[in-house]
């Protein structure tokens, strides 16, 4: 006889997954514009359009397993406001950062030449490539602005991702959900990238960050100005994620289910009669 599958494992497998699809193709594009240097090979939007093209392919090889969270800052805010399990919240950011590692390991392999060859001593220089830096590391940065940044764009994030998933909101139909999800982050990135980089996700930060520091980027876990920075895009999108869950929770869901009860009301004695 056949054992049963733990459901647990395949939601684990498929956030590592869907977040180690993400993570090759947001640090690869960034990878491929910080080393080409004449700039032939990209700029800021198209970076911005392949972490969104990432987060869509990311969540489409996800969601049908996990709910395609790809980020801790959505598995705790889906934990607070949706009655997703807090049991599961440990081992889901768990795999988001694992996946987000090895897939900044593959990276730093694939480009380890380029890299090599532009920023030959690992430095600030390219160091943006794996983890997000105050100002994109603009010297004399404020870490304060950076926080706040963050706070926002998670804020807004989480927000917008709550809308495009309630059902009583009408979302996307037609599993049209993750490219919504993915212009998202593309319109995230080209309004919010300037302050820090827009990590709004503290696996996607964290796991490169740890990839870079153990292969040759020893300042890693430090911003431009030699502060403690690693921290940052970890604590502050959590708050972001929890502020934008619980604005969209007064703002819209709260009326959306008085609508709902009322609509019930109003029809029940028709109901009564068939």
């Amino acid at each position: 006889m056949s054992k049963s599958r733990n459901p647990l494992v395949g939601e684990l497998c498929a956030e590592f997954a869907g977040t180690l699809i993400l993570i090759l193709f947001g640090t690869a594009v960034v990878a491929q514009v910080v080393t080409s240097t004449d700039g032939s090979l990209g700029d800021h939007d198209s970076i911005a359009w392949a972490w969104g093209i990432g987060v869509t392919l990311g969540v489409y090889v996800s969601a049908r397993l996990s709910g395609g969270h790809l980020n801790p800052a959505v598995t705790i805010a889906l934990a607070a406001f949706k009655g997703f399990s807090w049991a599961k919240v440990g081992p889901y950011v768990v795999a988001q950062t694992l996946g987000a590692f090895v897939a900044a390991l593959i990276v730093r392999i694939s480009y380890a030449e380029l890299i090599g060859t532009v920023d030959p001593g690992h430095t600030i220089k390219t160091q943006g490539i794996f983890s997000t830096l105050p100002g994109n590391g603009i010297d004399g940065f404020s870490m304060t602005t950076a926080f706040v940044d963050q706070v926002v764009g998670t804020a807004i994030l989480v927000f917008v991702v709550f809308a495009l998933t309630t059902v009583w909101n009408n979302p996307p139909m037609a599993n049209l959900g993750p490219v919504v999800v993915g212009l998202l982050v593309v319109g995230l990135g080209m309004a919010w990238g300037a302050n820090a980089g827009y990590a709004i996700n503290p696996a996607r930060d964290l796991g490169p960050r740890l990839a870079s520091l153990m292969t040759g980027y020893g300042d890693a876990l430090s911003d431009q100005n030699g502060d403690l920075y690693f921290w940052l895009p970890i604590v502050a999108p959590i708050i972001g994620g929890l502020i934008g869950g619980a604005l969209f929770k007064v703002l819209i869901e709260m009326h959306l289910t008085a609508g709902i009860a009322e609509d019930e009301a109003v029809s029940e004695p028709a109901n009564a009669h068939r």
